[in-house]
């Protein structure tokens, strides 16, 4: 039996979620949900850019992981004039995965001014001027795809991530907006929403047993997700074969938001 990935579109002589000619921007692309994406957008034939905030050195690492074209790129996303740096490095893409974010974890009460200002700064701000940015080229070419990557708690708030959870809401409102004005020129905007997943930003708390044990009682599927999943997902809503899906947000979550 052939697999899903080995499949050939009849008639088409080629693989399905083949993206071979087409440029990705993952940023946040180092680690983690980002790398993942990263990873197996570059399996599928796209030349992929790894992003990172400061070390060329974490992007080189991550790059030699993946199979296929890389490039790379390091830009502060919480940074103003951000978006224009980056998109000197990088030039036109036809796929931007807006994965880059900041989380801090403190009570709603304790949150400072610069704290509340890095993460709306890198995880709204800096979307919207991404998207500025690498749109035209979409408009040009008629085809595009945005997924921004948001987070459960657009449903279900931490009560320590008070402001990291607004942010992923502001953000999901602009993938509404963006996606109905921008779909008659071929581009899609979406957003995908991991829940708890096993990444190194979660590494640390996840190794207590008795969090870990509430974290998965609130989860149906009864267990903590991986990057890969969302990479899947990811691959879906970057392809071809998603260019009917636009506006929505995909739960990668094992039903954690219900």
């Amino acid at each position: 039996m052939r697999s899903a990935v080995a499949y050939r579109i009849k008639g088409r002589g080629r693989r399905m979620y083949d993206l071979t000619g087409k440029r990705a921007l993952v940023t946040g692309s180092t680690q983690g949900i980002g790398k993942a994406i990263a990873k197996l957008l570059a399996e599928r034939g796209a030349t992929v850019i790894v992003h990172g905030s400061s070390s060329r050195e974490k992007c080189e690492r991550a790059a030699q992981e993946m199979q296929g074209n890389t490039e790379m790129a390091v830009e502060n996303l919480s940074e103003s004039g951000c978006a224009q740096r980056l998109y000197d490095q990088t030039g036109d893409v036809d796929i931007l995965v807006l994965n880059a974010s900041v989380q801090v974890r403190k009570a709603w009460d304790k949150i400072t001014e610069e704290e509340f200002a890095r993460q709306m700064d890198t995880n709204v701000r800096a979307s919207l001027f991404l998207t500025q940015k690498y749109v035209p080229y979409m408009k040009q070419k008629k085809w595009g795809r945005i997924l921004m990557i948001g987070s459960v708690q657009q449903y279900k708030p931490h009560k320590e991530m008070a402001v990291y959870a607004a942010s992923k809401s502001a953000q999901m409102s602009l993938v509404c907006n963006l996606a109905k004005q921008l779909a008659p020129d071929g581009i899609t905007v979406n957003n995908l929403s991991p829940g708890a997943i096993a990444t190194p930003r979660n590494a640390e708390v996840l190794q207590d047993e008795v969090y870990a044990r509430q974290v998965r009682a609130g989860i149906p599927l009864g267990y903590a997700g991986s990057a890969e999943d969302c990479a899947a997902a990811a691959l879906l809503l970057c392809a071809e074969e998603g260019k009917y899906i636009t506006g929505i947000d995909l739960m990668v979550d094992g039903g954690m938001h219900l």
